[in-house]
């Protein structure tokens, strides 16, 4: 910003001398209308309205950006405060953890099935398909 202001100053220091170098009288004449004047205060009303016609010029551009800055100024606030919420959720969650009882981690005895070996599959009727149990030989079997 401070280098926009010190570029207009430069300009308009430069108009200033232009404008003290140029008294020379000219007639500007546009269809019916007819201006006598010097030549730096004409020139200097050219540039003063090409300057207002590029300002307005550029303005629906700057108004555009202005609001889409604001939109997403406002959609930042809002995605903030989401994250804050959610944030404080997660705390919530972390302390309720803290709080319940930890699980045993030690798995829960489970009955083990008989082994029945392939052979016993292979060999076995129907009848004995239907109920492995009866193949397998027990554990206390064997043993002296």
């Amino acid at each position: 910003m401070q280098l926009i202001l010190m570029f207009g100053i430069i300009v308009a220091i430069g108009a200033v001398v232009f404008a003290l170098q140029n008294i020379a009288p000219v007639t500007v004449t546009l269809a019916l209308w007819t201006f006598e004047g010097s030549l730096a205060l004409v020139l200097l009303f050219a540039v003063g309205l090409g300057a207002l016609i590029a300002g307005l010029l550029s303005s629906p551009a700057v108004i555009r950006g202005q609001w889409a800055i604001g939109r997403q100024r406002s959609r930042i606030a809002d995605l903030e405060r989401q994250l804050a919420a959610l944030e404080q959720g997660r705390r919530e969650l972390e302390t309720e953890l803290v709080r319940r009882p930890t699980l045993d981690a030690t798995p829960a005895s489970v009955a083990e099935k008989p082994y029945v070996g392939l052979r016993a599959l292979l060999s076995a009727t129907d009848a004995e398909r239907d109920s492995p149990a009866q193949l397998a030989p027990s554990r206390d079997e064997g043993r002296p």
